[in-house]
């Protein structure tokens, strides 16, 4: 028996629409299929990527430590540091530069620490701290703000200096929040301290740094460049002027100093007799070395910054992070 046309059109359209949602399916199933086969092709390429990277800090790690236990002396002769190198590699570019991570106002040296781990406010630092955002553009009185209250966030107790911040102050934003008191493990917490802003930091992350110590800056008067000239000056600001620091660094021995007096001691610097603790700070070798790494292979790019002691054979990592601006 014939089914009536109706039924025959109605099965018909029942059979198209199978065969179109079949088709979506199929289509939905091969654009996932698709793009899991992308991904795990990235991140394979990724995992690549942070091998090379490994292998970069092996071979800065064997080159600071052949440096640091044969030379007296760290200075730019070579051109081995701030110059990025750039070698090929399977499917890609990796590039490497290495540079003094001490060349910085050491955030943690705002405290000096006890053996106990007590942290108590270290005024010289402040003051350098200060000296250092006024020579770079901010506001006096907000730098010293800032300077105070960033002490005030590393110290162990929780009273303010005049002019800092405690656990009260951070009490009454918007989202409350406390003072760490404990030593940065990151210049960002910068972003957290009383008085801070976005232009500000903007302004300053360039010139500071979180090395995993409570000791002052140590500035290595040999690797210095000429732009880094504030840091010199932030070591006695009433005594030192830009132009005077600038010139300084240009009139450096090709083959850097020998000894720490041996720049103190210059002509011009005559008359100036910076406190012990300055004179401590400024140093003709390197300690702490950044490492940036940049990896392009197989369509994947990644950025590695890594902190290295060389202060120890064989040198170290520290610290690594990982991603955009690493």
């Amino acid at each position: 028996m014939t089914p009536p046309r109706a039924e025959r059109g109605a099965a018909l359209l029942t059979v198209l629409m199978l065969v179109s949602v079949i088709g979506v399916i199929a289509a939905a199933s091969l654009e996932r299929l698709k793009l899991q086969t992308h991904l795990s092709g990235n991140m394979a390429a990724i995992d690549q990527a942070r091998h090379y990277a490994l292998a970069g800090e092996a071979i800065a790690r064997t080159r600071i430590s052949d440096v640091s236990s044969t030379d007296r002396t760290t200075t730019l002769a070579g051109d081995w540091l701030d110059r990025p190198n750039a070698f090929p590699i399977d499917n890609g570019t990796a590039t490497a530069k290495l540079s003094d991570a001490g060349n910085c106002f050491n955030l943690n040296s705002l405290v000096s620490q006890s053996d106990e781990g007590d942290r108590v406010v270290r005024a010289v630092a402040v003051r350098q701290f200060e000296a250092l955002m006024t020579l770079i553009g901010v506001q006096p009185r907000i730098a010293g703000e800032i300077a105070q209250s960033a002490a005030d966030w590393i110290d162990s107790d929780t009273i303010p200096q005049a002019g800092g911040a405690e656990d009260e102050t951070y009490a009454r934003a918007p989202t409350p929040y406390r003072a760490a008191n404990a030593l940065m493990a990151d210049v960002s917490e910068l972003k957290a301290v009383a008085g801070m802003d976005s232009a500000i930091y903007d302004r300053v992350k360039p010139w500071v740094c979180a090395l995993p110590v409570a000791e002052l800056s140590p500035l290595n008067i040999n690797t210095l460049r000429r732009d880094q000239a504030p840091l010199v000056v932030m070591l006695l600001p009433d005594r030192l002027s830009l132009a005077f620091a600038q010139r300084m660094i240009d009139e450096r021995p090709a083959t850097g100093y020998s000894a720490v007096e041996n720049f103190w001691s210059k002509p011009a610097l005559r008359g100036i007799s910076p406190p012990v603790e300055v004179m401590a700070q400024t140093k003709i070798k390197t300690r702490w070395f950044a490492l940036e790494m940049q990896i392009e292979t197989g369509g994947a790019e990644l950025t590695e910054l890594a902190l290295i002691d060389g202060g120890v054979n064989p040198a170290k990592i520290v610290r690594r992070s990982w991603g955009d601006g690493a």
